[in-house]
C-alpha cells in the first residue's frame, strides 16, 4: 500500500512498540517505585514524599503514553482505510493540506494528470479549469463550514464535478469527476423506443439498439439472420425473424454516412403493405416524408399536431418552417444530393396561434425505389425559449450599458449646443430676425434631451423624483391632455376605486407612461372605439407569478388601460417590451414607447403586464405598491416665507470639466453673472491649483465621470483642507452614476446635463447663499 499511495500524515510515520509492551514497562516501573517507597523507614518523610510523587508521575505518564499510542494506531488505521478507499476509486482523487499542497493522489489521478508536474492541486487542475484557484477556494471555505461541498463546472471538454470533504488536521479529500449530461445520455439511438439497426455495405449489422435487440431476441450479425427475404422493401411490410417467431414489421430505410444504412422498423398486424400516412402514424415520433423538391408527401399524427392545420399534402416545407438563415429549398436540395453534412437544424414553425421551434434531422431514403427525404422532428420550444430569454437578458444588459454611454456623450453635446444657444439669446431680443432660429435650436435641443431621457428610462438609469401621489388627482390633471391625444374618433373613459390609497412615484414619468399606453391604444383602433383607464385596489394574499415575474404579496394599486383594437399576436406579445421592437410601419414609431414605460415602472418598484386577444383588444395592467407612509400624503407642507437671496456675482467658482465645449459654455455663463471662475480640465489639475493656500474657492462645480480621478474622489481630498466649500456635481449620466459617493459629501447637489444657463447659475447661486 505504501508503494502506491503517498502518506497522508508524514509526521505520524514513526515506528512504535505495541501498546501491550509499553503498558508492561510502565507497570514494572511503577512496581519498582512502589517497592522503594515501602522500603523507606517511617522517619524518612521527605524521601517517602518524593517517591510517592515519582510513582504518581510514572502512572500519569504511562496513561498519557498509552492514550497517544492508541490514538496513533487509530490514525494509522484510518490512514490505511482512506488510502485503500481512494486508490480503488475510478475518479481522480487527491488529498491536500489546507494550503492546497498535494499529499497524495490515487492511480486514476496519476493517469488522468500524467503530464502535470505541479505539487499543488490548483496547478494540476489548470489544464482542466480556466481559473481553478477561485473554484477551489469557494469549495474549501464551504467545506470548512458544512464538512463537504461540491460544484459543477462547465469546461471546453464538458462538465466536471469537483467534490471536497474536510478531514481532521486540516486535511482535504478532493474528487474530480466527469459528468455525463442527461440530455446527451438519453437522446442516443440506444435509448430510442423505436427499434433501429445500422447496416454496413456488405449487409453486416453494425449496431442494434435495445428495442431492436429485444424484438429480435438478441444480437444479430447480419441481415439474413434478421429477415428471411432479401432485399428489404423500404416503406412496406417485411418479415422479421423475432424471438417469438416471424413478425411483420414496417421498415423505413435512411442513408447514413460512409455507405451505411439506418433501418427503423415497427411491428404491425398483418403482412399487407400500408398507405404512407398509416406507415408514419405507427411511428411514435413526429416524421415527415418530403419530396426532393421540398413538397410535403405525408406527415404522421404527431407531426401534424406539431405543425398545425397548415400541414397539408403538397405544401412546400418552406411555408411551414423558417429561420434557417438560407433558403429551405437549398437545404433540402443539398441533403438530397448528399452534399449537406448530417446535422440537425433548429427552425421556427410559421404557426400564428403560438410560437413553436423544432429540431429537424433530414435523411435520404428510398420509397419503392423513389428517392425521398425523411424529416424527424423534435419539439425544441422550451429549449429555444430558455435560449431566447438568456439572449434577451444579455441584449438588454448590453443595450442598457450602450444607452448609458450614449446618453452621457449625447448630453455633453446637448449641453454645449443649448448652452451656447442661451448665450446667443442674451444678445438677441424678440424683434431680431435671428431670434426665431435660435428658439428653434433651443426647442429641438430640448426634444433631443427628452429622447435621451427615454433611453435612460428603459435602461433604468434615469433620475426619478418620487413623491406621494393620489392617482385620481394625477389622472384628472392629465385627462385634458389625453383627450387631445386620442382625437375625436376615440372615447376616453376614467373610473376610480372609491377607497384608492396613495402611491409613491415620479409624477412626470408616470404621466409619460400613461400617455404612451393611451397613444398605443389609439393607434390600435384606426376606426375609433373606447379606451378605458381604471384604478383599483388589489390585495394579494399570495405572490402573483406570471410572465417570468413574481409580484410579492401585499397591497397594490392597479391601473388598467384597455382598448378595443386589433390586438397583438401571441408570438409578438412577449416582445412588446423589447427596445426598438414595434409592429407599426416604418416612420410611425421608434419602438421605445413600451420599453420606456417598462423601465419607468420597474424603476419605481412596480410591475407591468399585458393581455391581448387578436381582434378583440389589449389590456395593460400596472401594479404599484401602496405607500405605507400615508401621513406624507396628508401632512401639509409649511409655507416658507420668500427669502431674498443676494445678487449674483459674489464668489469664486472652480469649474472642473473634461469636455472643452461644456467647460467653455459654463465658464462664460458664470462670468456673465459676475462670478470669478477658475477652470481645470481634470481632477489632478484642480488639486494642483488648490495647493496654493492663498487661493480662495467658494464653490466646486465638477463633472462626476472624468478620465483619471473622478469627481467625488477629488472633492473628498479637497474638502479635507477646505471643509467650507460647497459642491455642485454635474453629469450626463443619471444621478446614481456615482453610486454611494454623493450622499457622503456634505453641502453637495446634483445638476443633470443638459442644463441651461439659468439652471447652472441659479444652482451655484443657491449653493453660495
Amino acid at each position: 500500500m505504501s508503494g502506491q499511495i503517498d502518506p497522508i500524515l508524514p509526521n505520524l510515520n514513526v515506528t512504535a512498540p505495541p501498546v501491550a509492551r509499553v503498558a508492561a514497562v510502565l507497570v514494572l516501573a511503577f512496581a519498582l517505585v512502589l517497592a522503594a517507597l515501602l522500603a523507606v523507614p517511617e522517619e524518612g518523610i521527605v524521601m517517602r514524599a518524593l517517591l510517592a510523587a515519582a510513582a504518581t508521575l510514572v502512572l500519569v505518564s504511562g496513561f498519557v503514553m498509552v492514550r497517544i499510542r492508541i490514538a496513533r494506531r487509530g490514525q494509522d488505521l484510518a490512514r490505511d482505510l482512506l488510502a485503500a478507499f481512494i486508490d480503488k476509486d475510478a475518479s481522480p482523487s487527491f488529498v491536500t493540506d489546507g494550503d492546497g499542497a498535494i499529499l497524495k493522489r490515487n492511480a486514476a489521478a496519476r493517469k488522468r494528470f500524467s503530464d502535470s508536474e505541479f505539487d499543488s492541486l490548483a496547478g494540476t487542475l489548470r489544464a482542466v479549469l480556466a481559473n481553478p484557484s477561485a473554484a477551489l477556494y469557494r469549495l474549501q471555505c464551504k467545506a470548512r463550514v458544512d464538512g463537504a461541498a461540491r460544484e459543477d463546472v462547465v469546461t471546453r471538454r464538458g462538465h466536471v464535478r469537483l467534490a471536497v470533504h474536510q478531514l481532521p488536521d486540516d486535511v482535504l479529500l478532493w474528487r474530480v469527476e466527469d459528468v455525463v449530461e442527461r440530455a446527451a445520455a438519453g437522446r442516443g439511438p440506444d435509448h430510442l423506443p423505436l427499434p433501429m439497426i445500422t447496416v454496413g455495405r456488405s449487409g453486416a449489422v453494425l449496431f442494434m439498439n435495445d428495442a431492436a435487440r429485444t424484438l429480435a431476441g438478441g444480437r444479430k450479425k447480419s441481415l439474413d439472420q434478421l429477415f428471411s427475404k432479401l432485399p428489404l422493401r423500404s416503406g412496406q411490410a417485411n418479415t422479421l425473424s423475432g424471438c417469438d417467431g416471424p413478425t411483420d414489421v414496417l421498415l423505413l430505410e435512411c442513408e447514413g454516412s460512409a455507405g451505411r444504412r439506418e433501418l427503423y422498423f415497427m411491428p404491425v398486424q398483418g403482412p399487407q403493405a400500408l398507405e404512407q400516412s398509416q406507415i408514419s402514424d405507427a411511428v411514435p415520433i413526429p416524421i415527415l416524408k418530403i419530396s426532393t423538391g421540398g413538397a410535403l408527401i405525408a406527415a404522421n399524427r404527431l407531426a401534424q399536431d406539431l405543425l398545425g392545420p397548415s400541414a397539408q399534402t403538397g405544401t412546400p416545407l418552406a411555408e411551414l418552417m423558417q429561420g434557417l438563415g438560407r433558403p429551405v429549398a437549398d437545404w433540402l436540395r443539398a441533403t438530397a444530393e448528399g452534399q449537406a453534412a448530417p446535422k440537425s437544424e433548429f427552425l421556427r414553425l410559421t404557426r400564428k396561434d403560438k410560437e413553436v421551434f423544432v429540431q429537424v434531422t433530414l435523411s435520404r431514403a428510398l420509397d419503392d425505389g423513389t428517392p425521398i427525404l425523411i424529416a424527424v422532428l423534435t419539439d425544441a420550444t422550451e429549449l429555444k425559449t430558455l435560449e431566447a430569454q438568456f439572449v434577451q437578458s444579455q441584449k438588454m444588459q448590453a443595450i442598457g450599458q450602450l444607452a448609458g454611454g450614449v446618453a452621457h456623450d449625447f448630453n455633453n453635446l446637448l449641453t454645449a449646443i443649448s448652452g451656447h444657444c442661451d448665450l446667443l439669446l442674451l444678445r438677441h431680443d424678440q424683434g431680431d430676425q435671428d431670434y426665431g432660429d435660435l428658439i428653434q435650436i433651443n426647442q429641438n435641443a430640448n426634444r433631443a434631451a427628452a429622447l435621451v431621457g427615454q433611453l435612460l428610462a428603459f435602461s433604468r438609469k434615469q433620475t426619478l423624483r418620487p413623491e406621494v401621489l393620489d392617482l385620481r388627482d394625477t389622472l384628472s390633471d392629465l385627462a385634458h391632455l389625453l383627450n387631445r391625444l386620442v382625437g375625436e374618433k376615440v372615447t376616453l373613459t376614467l373610473s376610480h376605486d372609491p377607497v384608492l390609497r396613495p402611491i409613491r412615484a415620479d409624477k412626470r414619468q408616470l404621466e409619460q407612461v400613461l400617455m404612451n399606453l393611451v397613444v398605443n391604444a389609439r393607434d390600435a383602433m384606426p376606426g375609433g372605439g373606447e379606451i378605458r383607464i381604471a384604478t383599483e385596489v388589489a390585495n394579494l394574499a399570495d405572490p402573483l407569478s406570471r410572465d417570468r415575474a413574481t409580484v410579492p404579496a401585499g397591497d397594490y394599486i392597479t391601473v388598467k388601460v384597455s382598448d378595443e383594437g386589433i390586438g397583438i399576436e401571441p408570438d409578438a406579445l412577449q416582445k412588446v417590451f423589447e427596445p426598438f421592437y414595434t409592429t407599426k410601419r416604418t416612420g410611425e414609431g421608434t419602438g421605445l414607447g413600451l420599453s420606456t414605460a417598462y423601465g419607468i415602472i420597474k424603476q419605481s418598484g412596480g410591475y407591468i403586464f399585458v393581455d391581448s386577444v387578436p381582434g378583440t383588444g389589449t389590456q395593460f395592467t400596472l401594479y404599484f405598491p401602496v405607500n405605507e407612509r400615508e401621513q406624507e400624503a396628508v401632512a401639509p407642507r409649511p409655507e416658507r416665507a420668500p427669502v431674498s437671496l443676494p445678487k449674483h456675482g459674489e464668489g469664486v467658482v472652480l469649474l472642473v470639466e473634461d469636455e472643452a465645449p461644456v467647460r467653455a459654455f459654463a465658464s462664460r455663463a458664470l462670468r456673465l453673472r459676475g462670478y470669478t471662475v477658475l477652470e481645470a480640465e481634470s481632477a489632478e489639475d484642480a488639486l494642483t491649483m488648490l495647493d496654493d493656500p492663498d487661493l480662495t474657492v467658494d464653490v466646486f462645480v465638477t463633472d462626476v465621470v472624468m478620465p483619471g480621478m473622478d469627481g467625488p474622489s477629488w472633492v473628498r481630498k479637497a474638502l479635507v483642507a477646505r471643509p467650507g466649500a460647497r459642491v455642485v456635481f454635474v453629469s450626463g449620466y443619471a444621478e446614481g452614476a456615482f453610486g454611494e459617493s454623493e450622499p457622503g459629501i456634505p453641502d453637495s447637489v446634483f445638476l443633470p446635463k443638459p442644463f441651461s444657463l439659468n439652471q447652472l447659475t441659479e444652482t451655484v447661486h443657491q449653493q453660495l447663499h
